[in-house]
């Protein structure tokens, strides 16, 4: 073969990944819009963080602090942790990675559930491993299933609790039978985006998991509650051993400088997440129930958006609401890609933003 017609080729299986698609933003021709497709806070960041961030923003000819330190400081200040067993990233989705890098090859199986985050696929196909998906109950994750999966060649769960796109949880009774079942080589990871909006007396987002084993790993975010979406800010919370694998190689400053001042000025401001989370619970139950008053069937949720499952008549499913919806500014997210070929996902918005899609889903319905 000449070297004309050679050409880079990636690894095998690289092109057999889906690439993870956003939810959209735009709705053409519409004057005003309301994104309801990212689960984004309508509360917006602390004035805190957005203070934090614009202090920062006249320092950028200077490096980042290689290792987060302060946004650290105050991650442990807030939830009673040792900082050495916290590593930030630049999103939970770059830890997420780090994990799969390090811990899964060729030959290797992760699990992780039928309606779960597309990017734990994304990674464990890209560290050249294998995705094993295990079916879900009734939009609620089996960890009998799960732990039915586990072979010589797992070595890594994937579990988001709350789940992304069912808005469901798993107690911590039962996170704490699939760890038992689990062999000790097995790394189980709790990502824990949403765990600030549940009110749940049986949940726990996983840190008392992490500090009693050597094998687990708590994921969370600032994209959501926090509302710092824009800056990429996730954390993790793991066992030393695990740490000391991931910063060998983690990008040197892999987070910049505003979004740690910012990360540690959110963090420290719960008064201003108390907020969010109050606005969220009243929401959350309104919507749900406006929406079941008008024959939709919706997933009980208890993170910040809820799934709606459409009827299965023309005219009435849901790739049609979406038109509909969208034509009037309201952006919600289709999932087929997590398997709800016939649902939209609603994020909690402001008031407008949901009084509007009730109004708009009352209207849609109601077509002859």
């Amino acid at each position: 073969m000449s070297s004309e017609t050679m050409k880079p080729t990636p690894r095998p299986g690289i092109l057999d990944i889906a690439a993870y698609v956003p939810g959209k933003e735009h709705a053409p021709g519409v004057a005003r819009v309301f994104k309801l497709s990212s689960n984004e806070t309508p509360m917006g960041p602390s004035p805190k963080a957005v203070d934090a961030f614009k202090q920062s923003a006249g320092h950028l000819e200077i490096y980042p602090d290689g290792q987060a330190m302060a946004l650290r400081e105050a991650i442990a200040e807030v939830h009673g942790l040792n900082k050495a067993n916290i590593l930030c990233g630049n999103g939970s989705d770059e830890l997420l990675g780090l994990l799969c890098h390090v811990y899964l090859g060729a030959g290797d199986e992760g699990i992780i559930t039928e309606h779960g985050f597309l990017v734990y696929k994304i990674q464990i196909m890209g560290a050249g491993a294998t995705p094993v998906v295990v079916k879900e109950k009734d939009c609620v994750i089996d960890v009998d299933a799960i732990l039915a999966a586990v072979t010589e060649k797992t070595k890594i769960v994937f579990l988001a609790n709350p789940g992304n796109p069912t808005g469901t949880y798993v107690p911590v009774s039962e996170i704490r039978r699939l760890h038992a079942g689990l062999p000790g080589n097995v790394i189980l990871v709790l990502d824990a985006a949403y765990a600030e909006y549940v009110k749940r007396n049986d949940y726990q987002a996983g840190i008392e998991l992490v500090s009693g084993s050597r094998n687990v790993v708590m994921t969370r975010t600032f994209s959501k509650v926090y509302g710092l979406a824009a800056l990429r800010v996730g954390w993790a919370y793991a066992p030393l051993e695990i740490i000391d694998a991931l910063d060998r190689v983690r990008g040197p400053f892999n987070m910049n400088a505003p979004a740690q001042a910012a990360g540690a000025a959110a963090v420290r401001d719960q008064d201003f997440v108390a907020m969010a989370v109050e606005h969220n619970l009243v929401w959350v139950e309104k919507v749900t129930t406006a929406l079941t008053a008008l024959g939709l069937k919706v997933t009980p949720s208890v993170a910040n958006f809820v799934l709606i499952h459409f009827p299965d008549v023309d005219g009435k499913r849901a790739a049609e609401a979406d038109d509909f919806l969208t034509s009037r500014g309201y952006i919600l997210r289709a999932v087929r890609g997590y398997g709800f070929a016939n649902s939209l996902r609603m994020t909690i918005g402001s008031e407008e933003a949901n009084r509007g899609v009730i109004e708009a889903l009352t209207e849609f319905l109601g077509r002859s």
